[in-house]
């Protein structure tokens, strides 16, 4: 019934192409790009543009309908680089609403943030395929078999890092995945790991950082008498947890909170970061430019 229900409700969106794109700012940048699909029957359904004065900077995502678009999708691309991309100087991806992101999921101990994940692909929130775990805590298999996904178990220590990295970069390649998500992974990932997705390793941790670095952040954060704590979704970079902020929130604690209540208003915290992050990666709504995020409406 579950997959019934997944297959009705693409059938009822209308099928799309989305465009993503910076350049230098210029006058006709807008006019151009709507040109070009006014020109080849392209029905536009949403778009957004932002200019960075400071950068001088243009960003825009345009998305349509390719029900009656005069350009076959595997030849979009070509085109709109001559015609144009190139001119402009533009930097451009196109995606198309029907191609379902394959995503792996990284996940450590805690398993908050991976169960809430799980519950959004099974309700149909999200247009995604999740082929596979991978933990170095043997206790997630069975969470993975509930949800009927393969997992794979890579303990990991200073001296085997490099051989285990090596092995879960051809799962990854086997499984052909698009993006990963640090489900609360409390293993730090290499540069040449990181290499291999740019801007396309998603993370989550509470906003502590660096105030309350470390295994126990919340018991750190109580005897400090905080009064507000929050969390940070974040694409991955070789400068640990400083990437490209892609969602963040905070919420208020008090003196009558104890640590376990403090933890789980964090976690919970975590989890509605989290989802967001994904979703506006789904949704082709974010793009990094320098050490930003744009994260269109």
């Amino acid at each position: 019934m579950f997959l019934n229900r997944k297959k009705e409700m693409k059938s009822k969106k209308v099928n799309s192409a989305i465009l993503l794109m910076y350049s230098p700012d210029k006058k006709g940048l807008v006019a151009a790009v709507t040109k070009f699909l006014a020109a080849n029957n392209g029905n536009i359904l949403f778009l957004e543009q932002h200019v960075d004065s400071q950068e001088k900077a243009f960003f825009m995502r345009i998305e349509w309908d390719l029900s009656k678009f005069k350009i076959p999708r595997d030849n979009i691309g070509n085109v709109f680089n001559k015609q144009v991309a190139a001119k402009f100087k533009m930097k451009w991806q196109l995606y198309f609403s029907d191609v379902s992101p394959k995503m792996a999921i990284f996940v450590s101990k805690f398993s908050h943030c991976l169960y809430d994940i799980l519950s959004r692909m099974e309700s149909g929130d999200y247009n995604v395929e999740i082929p596979l775990i991978i933990s170095n805590h043997q206790e997630i298999r069975e969470i993975a078999q509930k949800f009927n996904i393969d997992f794979y178990y890579f303990d990991k220590n200073n001296r085997n890092r490099k051989t285990q990295e090596k092995a879960e970069l051809k799962l990854l390649k086997d499984y052909n995945i698009d993006f990963l998500v640090l489900a609360r992974y409390m293993q730090v990932l290499s540069k040449d790991f990181i290499k291999q997705y740019p801007n396309k390793i998603i993370n989550i941790h509470h906003s502590f950082l660096p105030a309350f670095a470390g295994a126990r952040p919340y018991h750190s954060a109580y005897k400090r008498g905080v009064k507000i704590i929050g969390a940070t979704s974040h694409y991955v970079t070789d400068a640990l947890d400083a990437g490209p902020i892609i969602e963040q929130d905070v919420i208020r604690v008090s003196h009558a909170d104890r640590v376990s209540d403090m933890v789980r208003k964090g976690q919970d915290l975590e989890k509605v970061v989290l989802s967001k992050a994904i979703w506006y990666h789904l949704m082709r709504k974010t793009m990094v430019y320098k050490n930003r995020v744009i994260v269109f409406n």
